[in-house]
């Protein structure tokens, strides 16, 4: 017969009751609540019912080329791919749509076999025969519901983006599909789309937004008839599906909503609007690889904040609904680019959607069976093309900050760029260390400019040039002072003990250490991300438990000047 503790016990035992219930406060809190549907708006923020922060994690499931089917059906099940989004910590999908699946019943109608036999696609039927053969037979729209119906299943959100009027590769200024009036593009004919498919998903609760076009481009673009068809389209879409964020963008490729600065959008209803941007490496060049990358992110940034930043500052969601790289990890530019965009993801903390879950193409622009380097899975959809890059982008799918994420006062992380991580120690007396944003350390920047330990007296110095960063109580020194440098705006300076001039770096242990500033201009063949960190706002609390130091009683005990000197010979 076992053996059980009286409760009569524990209470004479505060120890061993505290041990027992402090697990289970730790797993409480951790547990992740569901999520209210639908979603609103609240400022700048998109928020559950009951008015808490939800942060669009989403990636994009592409859909809207000739197949008009969801890519990777044909190597995988749709529940397996859908639980895979999960198991990858994504919360929502933004699946693209052609908008002929919706205005033509003679497109929309045809199978899946049928369309894939249109195009000689003979392969690829086979595959959705063996992985998928409840929608082979299915009519492309029953196909396309099927697919929201999965990532429904398993609680994934999903963003229907009408990405195209007739189904093929986005995008150019010359395809016909860029603008209102182009040659595929009836502003009519697409709001009567819009308005079907708002229908359609009426009542589907996972479906929580419609962005209604996506890169709005090309010769006929301007900001008149931007106003016009964008607010005609917002009201549709509402009038048909009052429960879905309205998502809209903006033009040259969905860079530039600077217009709405002085003009707002007019709709009869409020708490629905969202607005998109899209930012990719490629969309300034190969700046990233011809000049300085810490003046190039600071001219790039200032660019995004003055076409679609400054929405946050107004008092509007920014979905960044469009990023993404070479995931080989061999494509410089757009290494130094993601370092900068996920700088500025993390201080803004803003939505966003990753381009692309998509492995390999049924067929794009000719080539069957195109291998999407910028994509999470491999080519068979079966390994995941860059498992690094799935760990740092984890950093960015959970909210800094927001309405309900109040688990703990504000404060600032270290977020480190080039991983994902953020600064922490794992002792009382050893090195400072990258680990995981959800285990870092609360710090304050404050007006004397001393980053220091929230709750305790302990402050980041520098002491000599190579050597780790220290923690001291002595905050009044040059040491002790951390300037924002360089165009960037994420080179943290400060001053060794020689009088060097030194900044935060990590070292190949992960160790954070000092060294002599780098790559601070001019110089385009050197690479500062090592040396790049964010003091990022968060309001989520850390995993792990307080640390010795930062419980106050040992301030008062005696001997405390001595404890204070002994720990700032270290």
């Amino acid at each position: 017969m076992g053996r059980f503790i009286s409760f009569s016990f524990l209470t004479s035992h505060p120890l061993l009751l505290l041990l027992i219930i402090f697990p289970i406060i730790i797993i409480i809190q951790q547990a992740k609540p569901a999520i209210g549907l639908p979603l609103s708006t609240n400022s700048r923020w998109i928020v559950d019912e009951n008015g808490h922060r939800v942060k669009l994690a989403c990636v994009n499931w592409v859909s809207h080329l000739e197949p008009v089917v969801a890519e990777g059906l044909s190597k995988q099940p749709i529940d397996m791919l859908s639980k895979r989004i999960v198991d990858m910590g994504f919360n929502c999908v933004r699946l693209t749509w052609p908008l002929y699946l919706a205005t033509n019943d003679s497109l929309a109608s045809l199978t899946v076999r049928q369309s894939f036999q249109k195009l000689g696609l003979l392969e690829a039927i086979g595959g959705i025969q063996s992985n998928n053969p409840s929608i082979v037979d299915l009519p492309l729209i029953k196909a396309f519901q099927a697919v929201v119906a999965s990532l429904g299943n398993n609680n994934v959100m999903v963003i229907l983006d009408n990405h195209i009027s007739k189904p093929g590769w986005c995008c150019s200024n010359s395809d016909g599909n860029g603008f209102f009036g182009d040659q595929y593009f009836n502003p009519d004919l697409w709001i009567k789309g819009l308005t079907k498919m708002a229908t359609i998903f009426n009542g589907v609760r996972n479906v929580v937004g419609m962005s209604l076009r996506n890169e709005l481009r090309g010769p006929k673009q301007n900001v008149k008839d931007w106003y016009r068809y964008m607010q005609l389209g917002a009201e549709a879409v509402h009038a048909a599906n009052p429960e879905v964020l309205v998502i809209l963008s903006g033009l040259n490729f969905d860079k530039d909503l600077s217009f709405v600065r002085n003009q707002a959008v007019n709709l009869t209803f409020t708490g629905k609007l969202v607005f998109e941007a899209h930012w990719y490496g490629f969309t300034d060049g190969q700046a990233w690889v011809d000049g300085n990358p810490n003046q190039v992110c600071g001219r790039v940034v200032d660019n995004v904040m003055r076409l679609s930043g400054f929405l946050l500052e107004q008092g509007w969601p920014l979905f960044v609904s469009e990023f993404g790289a070479d995931l080989r990890g061999t494509n410089v530019n757009d290494n130094r680019y993601l370092n900068c965009f996920f700088g500025v993801a993390a201080e803004l903390d803003w939505d966003w959607a990753l381009w692309t879950l998509v492995g390999s193409y049924y067929l794009r622009e000719g080539v069957i069976g195109l291998n999407e380097y910028y994509g999470l899975f491999d080519w068979n959809w079966c390994d995941i093309r860059n498992s690094s890059f799935l760990e740092r982008i984890s950093s960015l799918q959970s909210p800094f900050r927001g309405p309900g994420v109040f688990e703990t006062g504000l404060h600032k992380v270290i977020y480190h760029p080039a991983t994902g991580l953020c600064v922490q120690r794992k002792s009382f007396l050893g090195p400072l260390t990258l680990g995981p944003c959800t285990e870092s350390e609360a710090w304050s920047y404050t007006p004397h400019k001393t980053i220091s330990l929230k709750g305790a007296y302990f402050c980041l110095q520098a002491k000599h040039v190579g050597k780790p960063a220290k923690l001291g109580i002595i905050c009044t020194d040059c040491g002790s002072t951390w300037e924002i440098i360089s165009d960037s705006k994420m080179h943290l300076s400060s001053k060794a003990d020689n009088g060097t001039t030194v900044c935060l770096d990590v070292d190949s242990s992960n160790t954070i250490v000092t060294n002599t500033c780098k790559c601070l201009s001019r110089d385009k063949t050197c690479d500062p991300a090592s040396q790049w960190f964010k003091l990022v706002d968060s309001t989520r609390s850390s995993t792990t438990t307080k640390s010795f130091f930062q419980f106050n009683p040992i301030l008062d005990l005696p001997g405390k000047d001595f404890i204070w000197k002994f720990f700032g010979l270290f």
